[in-house]
C-alpha cells in the first residue's frame, strides 16, 4: 500500500497485524509542507485516554473474545514455578492490576534472574518486572494494561540478530521508547557443596552454552539447551540436581542459592546485548541530547533502489548503526518479468528492511531523510524515536 502524505509514527498501515481494537495514542508526528512549500514534520498530542474506556476492556464478553483470541494464537506455555517467586504472566492470566503509580511496571521474557530483568533494572532500578512466558506476552501484557514498558533483547554482539522480536515489532503497536546495553556476565553456578569436579551436564540457553565453549569443553560435560538460562537456574535448585551445573547471571544464583563457581567464562569477554524499552506511547523527540531513530520500510524491485534508500541518510550526514532485512511474513515472494535477461516470471524475496540511524526526530534533516525516502518507499513506518544508551 502507497503511504501518500503524512507519515503517522506507528499508526501507518501494517503488515500482518491482528488489530485487538487497541487504539493509539500519545503523539503523532506528521509530515506537512508550509505555505513556502518546505516540508517538515510536526508532532501532536492525541486525546488521552480514559479510563472506564481504554484502561479496561469494555466488559467482560471483550474480555473474554481478547483471552479466547490470545489462545488461539497459540500462547499459554507455563514455566515451572516457585512457591516463593512470581509466576511467569501468560497471555492466558489476565486479569487487571491497577498500577498504584509508584513503581513502573515492566513485562519480560523469563523468570526471575533472566538478563532481560537485568536490562529492565538498570534502565529502571525502582521497577516493579513481570516476567512472561514467551516474547509475545511481554508484548500484550503492555497492550493490556498489565505493565506500562516491556524490555526486550534485539541483538547481541556474539549472537546476532533476535530476529523474532523484529517481526513482532512490526506485529504489534508498541512505540520504542529506549534501549538499553547489557555487558553479559556468564557465571557457572550449581548447588551449594557441588564442585566443578562432580558436574557431568550443564543447562542454559543455547547462546549461552555456544559461547562458554571452551571452559566447557575443558570440563567435560554434556550440554543440555533449555529455553531461559534463568529458568534452568530455578529448575536444578528446585530438583536439587548435584550433578548438574547452570550457566546464567550472578543474580539468579542469589535468587535460586546456588553457589557461583566461576564468573565471566564467555570465550569473548566484549559479550554485549543490546534491548529496547517498549511503551504504548511514543516520547516527544528532542535534539539537546544523542538520540537514536528505529524505522521500518519495503521497496520495489528495481536496479540501485536499496542504494537510493540509503543515500537519504548519506546526503545528510546521518550515520546508520543498523540495518537488517527480513522477509515479509504475509508475502515472501515478488514475481517480477525479468526482461533484461528474457527470462519471465523470476521469483525474488521480498524484504522489510530495519534501520536505526543516529538523528532525532526533532531535527530537520532526520525529517527531510524521511521525507525523501517516503517518495519512494511503498511503505514506511517509524518504530520510535528513543534517547540513546551510551553506558557500559
Amino acid at each position: 500500500m502507497a503511504l501518500k502524505g503524512a507519515v503517522k509514527l506507528g499508526c501507518v498501515p501494517q503488515l500482518g497485524i491482528s488489530d485487538l481494537s487497541f487504539r493509539p495514542s500519545g503523539f503523532v508526528c506528521y509530515r506537512v509542507r508550509d505555505k513556502d512549500g518546505v516540508c517538515r514534520w510536526e508532532w501532536t498530542p492525541r486525546a488521552i485516554r480514559s479510563t472506564n474506556d481504554d484502561k479496561t476492556p469494555s466488559s467482560a464478553v471483550e474480555l473474554q473474545r481478547v483471552v479466547d483470541q490470545s489462545r488461539a494464537n497459540g500462547s499459554g506455555r507455563l514455566v515451572k514455578e516457585s512457591s516463593s517467586l512470581p509466576r511467569p504472566l501468560s497471555i492466558t492470566d489476565v486479569t487487571y492490576s491497577p498500577n498504584d503509580g509508584k513503581k513502573v511496571r515492566i513485562s519480560y521474557k523469563g523468570v526471575p534472574g533472566a538478563y532481560s530483568e537485568d536490562a529492565a533494572l538498570k534502565a529502571y532500578p525502582q521497577c516493579e518486572t513481570v516476567p512472561c512466558d514467551e516474547f509475545e506476552d511481554a508484548f500484550k501484557a503492555v497492550e493490556l494494561w498489565l505493565t506500562e514498558k516491556a524490555v526486550l533483547p534485539i541483538e547481541n554482539s556474539l549472537g546476532g540478530s533476535i530476529h523474532r522480536n523484529y517481526d513482532l515489532l512490526l506485529r504489534h503497536r508498541l512505540h520504542i521508547v529506549g534501549e538499553v546495553q547489557l555487558a553479559v556476565n556468564l557465571c557457572l553456578l550449581a548447588l551449594p557443596g557441588v564442585g566443578t569436579e562432580q558436574l557431568k551436564r550443564v543447562l542454559s540457553h543455547p547462546q549461552a552454552l555456544a559461547q562458554s565453549d571452551i571452559i566447557l569443553s575443558k570440563l567435560g560435560v554434556a550440554r543440555e539447551s533449555v529455553d531461559d538460562a534463568a529458568g534452568a537456574a530455578q529448575f536444578v535448585a528446585s530438583n536439587r540436581l548435584r550433578d548438574a551445573g547452570v550457566i546464567a547471571s550472578a543474580r539468579a544464583a542469589q535468587i535460586y542459592g546456588l553457589n557461583l563457581l566461576a564468573e565471566r567464562i564467555q570465550d569473548d569477554s566484549d559479550n554485549i546485548t543490546r534491548y529496547l524499552v517498549l511503551a504504548r506511547d511514543p516520547i516527544m523527540p528532542r535534539a539537546d541530547k544523542p538520540f537514536k531513530t528505529s524505522i521500518v520500510f519495503t521497496l520495489e524491485e528495481g536496479p540501485g533502489v536499496l542504494f537510493k534508500a540509503l543515500a537519504v541518510f548519506a546526503l545528510r550526514d546521518i550515520s546508520l548503526t543498523k540495518i537488517e532485512s527480513r522477509p515479509q511474513r504475509k508475502r515472501p515472494l515478488r514475481v517480477v518479468d525479468d526482461s533484461n535477461t528474457g527470462s519471465a516470471n523470476c521469483r525474488y524475496f521480498d524484504y522489510l528492511f530495519y534501520i536505526d540511524f543516529e538523528a532525532s526526530m526533532a531535527e530537520p534533516r532526520a525529517q527531510n531523510a524521511l521525507g525523501h525516502l517516503q517518495e519512494f518507499a511503498p511503505f514506511l513506518r517509524v518504530l520510535g524515536c528513543y534517547p540513546m544508551d551510551t553506558t557500559l
